[in-house]
């Protein structure tokens, strides 16, 4: 939630080329995350308005559909590219619809920070957990990283309650910390590391 790091989240130096997004894909039981696409500029556009997603996490609002343009040929395209921030869209098996995204931002050598949101339609099905629980073996296992980072706004019990199944632990609340459209907020710090993966989590 805060301004990402200089480093890659990576295990390869800045200078050398990530993978294609494109040959990024993981799977779950239910889910399929992958880089973001033109055919998800809608999908985003939509699940964006949801006043609870505007009001935990630092999407613009109102929320346009330029701005998922802008979201999907824009910022995922450089992210990608440079390896600081790495965007995936979270679509049900069954039916292809989008049920949410995830993120890794650099946070530091061998450290990143997780990110999500969860369409309403999508909510209380376990979907982000067992999402986010695939973006973190990945992050450890092709990224080399060694924490993972949670941070949500204080008083987002749903997120804390999603990141302390994914196997996260509450560090504290850090003030004034996360920034959101020109407002910085308390708020929780969670972390998972590496050595903690287990198959539950």
């Amino acid at each position: 939630m805060s301004t990402p790091a200089p480093q890659p989240v990576a295990s390869q130096p800045a200078t050398s080329h990530p993978a294609p997004p494109e040959t990024v894909i993981l799977e779950t039981e239910r889910l399929i995350l992958r880089p973001p696409v033109p055919a998800d500029i809608d999908a985003i556009f939509a699940a964006c308005q949801d006043p609870e997603v505007q009001r935990w996490t630092p999407v613009p609002s109102p929320y346009t559909r330029e701005d998922a343009v802008f979201f999907v040929e824009k910022l995922a395209v450089e992210g990608w590219r440079s390896g600081r921030s790495l965007p995936f869209c979270v679509l049900s098996k069954e039916t292809g619809e989008l049920v949410g995204t995830q993120g890794l931002t650099a946070r530091g050598p061998g450290a990143a920070e997780v990110g999500f949101w969860t369409a309403a339609e999508a909510r209380g099905r376990g979907y982000t957990v067992e999402a986010l629980r695939a973006v973190c073996r990945w992050a450890v296992a092709e990224r080399a990283v060694r924490r993972l980072e949670w941070v949500a706004y204080v008083g987002n019990e749903p997120s804390l309650a999603v990141a302390r199944k994914a196997g996260f632990t509450l560090e504290g609340t850090l003030r004034s910390y996360a920034e959101q459209r020109g407002v910085f907020h308390d708020s929780w710090m969670g972390s998972l590391l590496a050595s903690e993966l287990t198959d539950e989590a």
